[in-house]
């Protein structure tokens, strides 16, 4: 495929808004845009016409007129994005890359519609493999999709256009869809970042399923960072979709500086040596980062992984596709056909034994992961060539999916991170996985990681943008801390406990002064804004407590104590400990010390 000459090649969401707030470009240049996509391109099978490029801009522009010209309230204002062929658009086929399945969507996909409501715009559907059954990106009758970096290797499937679009820069992000691995074997495939959510978390009503019970629509981006920010617009509780759930607000929203990370105790990489020097090189530069890595027995995992091809789960895909498979068999992939129809010869009786059998099995993973950030794997242990994939085409699926085909089995959340190109230049990959709603603190270390190692974006050649300044995760509190529970001090375990995590330490503005409490056990101080505005920068740690937890944590503070709002120095309110005026009429004014720990060590003997 033709390289193209965009300006916009490899944009992040960051920069395609810093273009219209600037007034450097208008929606209308997205027709540029798609002027300049090649004719031939295996990747798309439908592209928004020019009709419905000029509907969808004539929306855009009321959209922004609503808001009278605020973008901030439109995130995703013009930015373009693809969805896999197997989510509906309204007005657009939807195909599963079955041409005789294909039908027309009369509304839009959940995830569809909130994107658009945040002003992106959509310029075309993306090919998979057939029915999204398969981790090859070959299984379409649109054609195969050759792999970014070199056309004789495979995309990585199911999501196998979604990947490809995103990697060569062409849209800024992608819907994709994944259910043993499609969202994050292409990722790993095409050295782009791959967020498989919480299963629920994004709405799957408008998607043709593949299992139910499993899927997950996901999301490819070139920045986890902007792959976190299309999260929190896209996702949230849909009453539409009897598979989503609302965010129980428990979970971590980041992770701290030192991670505890689970590594499997046996590796199987199929010969494919370049893969497995990228991912010995990941865990060393993940300690150089802090990291502890820590292997874990992995034979539940992997027993679990089995279930999904070799037991009864493999009928769910049968009943998706049953319609097609009574009426029209012969339009089906040969392949996926294949695979379909073995869920055929599984009883009821079979299905429970396998359900018990998976109930049993995410136990033990949910054990063996207790008291880890995260998992880290490789995204897929190996990567073949299109002839090799044709050879073998059952057998090299089944062993991209070595470290993914258990995930949402398990109920885990997942992020495909790109890794480093292997001696050959091809990238790889890995994978951090974690339980449920663990969404966002994946993030947090995927950001981390993804500055440390500043490869360039994509399959594009575009280095790194720097690190955007850190926004504030949905679904928690953020909570400003001055004495006895700041890090190392003998409350501070009431925070660990509820998953807190450190943010920052940072200053009160100049209009607080502190007070050590007499008689409090163990020693605290109070905090108190001065009527008068007199005071100073007090030192506070800033923390952000799972939304769930907080009030868990608000029970355990005595009095004179309190929680309130605190201004810090650079405007910034925050929740954060506040004390009764009476008690401060007996206590010592420390203000001069400018917080707590500089007090506590002046008490200490000499």
């Amino acid at each position: 495929m033709q390289s193209l000459p965009l300006r916009t090649l490899g944009w992040t969401l960051g920069d395609w808004q810093h273009a219209y707030a600037s007034g450097d470009l208008t929606p209308d240049y997205l027709f540029e845009l798609l002027q300049q996509f090649p004719d031939s391109d295996p990747a798309w099978i439908t592209r928004v016409s020019p009709e419905q490029l000029n509907a969808r801009l004539a929306g855009l522009a009321a959209q922004r007129a609503a808001v009278d010209g605020d973008l901030a309230k439109l995130p995703l204002y013009g930015v373009p994005f693809a969805v896999k062929d197997n989510i509906d658009a309204a007005g657009w086929p939807t195909t599963a890359a079955c041409p005789e399945f294909a039908y027309v969507a009369g509304e839009d996909a959940t995830v569809v519609a909130r994107l658009q409501a945040a002003g992106a715009v959509l310029l075309g559907k993306t090919n998979l493999d057939q029915f999204a059954t398969g981790l090859v990106g070959t299984r379409s009758p649109y054609g195969a999709v050759p792999n970014s970096f070199d056309p004789a290797y495979v995309s990585g499937g199911s999501s196998s256009g979604s990947a490809s679009v995103v990697a060569r820069g062409l849209v800024a992000f992608s819907l994709g869809t994944d259910t043993a691995g499609s969202g994050r074997v292409p990722a790993g495939f095409n050295n782009i970042v791959g967020l498989k959510p919480t299963k629920g978390l994004l709405s799957n009503k408008g998607l043709v399923p593949a299992c139910r019970t499993l899927d997950c629509i996901s999301i490819f981006a070139l920045t986890v960072a902007d792959a976190e920010r299309v999260l929190t617009v896209a996702g949230g509780f849909d009453a539409g979709d009897a598979y989503s759930r609302r965010n129980p607000g428990t979970a971590p929203v980041a992770i701290g500086a030192t991670p505890r990370l689970a590594v499997p105790d046996s590796l199987e990489f199929f010969g494919d040596h370049g893969n497995e020097a990228v991912y010995q090189q990941s865990l060393e530069r993940l300690r150089e980062l802090g990291a502890e890595l820590v292997t874990v027995d992995f034979a539940p995992f992997r027993e679990l992984a089995s279930q999904l091809y070799q037991g009864p789960w493999v009928a769910e895909r049968t009943v998706a596709v049953s319609a097609m498979l009574a009426a029209a068999p012969e339009a089906i992939n040969p392949v996926v056909r294949g695979i379909v129809e073995s869920g055929l010869g599984f009883s009821a009786c079979d299905a429970f034994r396998a359900e018990y059998a998976r109930a049993e099995l995410s136990r033990a993973i949910e054990l063996a992961l207790d008291g880890f950030d995260a998992l880290v794997v490789p995204t897929s242990p190996t990567l073949r060539t299109l002839d090799e994939m044709q050879a073998e085409p059952v057998l090299f699926n089944s062993q991209f999916g070595t470290y993914t085909n258990f995930t949402n089995l398990a109920d885990l959340s997942a992020l495909a991170l790109p890794a480093g190109l292997r001696d050959d230049g091809l990238p790889a990959g890995i994978t951090l996985i974690a339980p449920a709603w663990h969404d966002h603190a994946l993030a947090s270390l995927g950001k981390r990681w993804q500055q440390a190692l500043a490869l360039p974006l994509g399959a594009t050649g575009r280095a790194l943008p720097p690190a955007a300044p850190a926004v504030q995760a949905p679904g928690c509190v953020r909570l400003a801390v001055v004495g006895a529970h700041l890090t190392g001090m003998p409350l501070n375990f009431q925070l660990l406990t509820r998953d807190a995590v450190l943010v920052e330490q940072t200053l009160t503005s100049a209009d607080y002064r502190l007070y050590a409490l007499p008689g409090t056990v163990p020693p605290k101080p109070g905090l108190a804004r001065s009527a008068d505005g007199s005071g100073s920068p007090i030192i506070v740690e800033v923390w952000d407590i799972p939304l769930a937890r907080f009030g868990e944590f608000v029970a355990e503070i005595p009095l004179p104590l309190g929680i309130g709002n605190v201004q810090l120095n650079d405007g910034r309110w925050v929740k954060g400990f506040i004390c009764e005026a009476w008690a401060l009429e007996s206590a010592e004014d420390i203000t001069a010390f400018a917080g707590w720990r500089a007090f506590v060590a002046s008490r200490k003997p000499a």
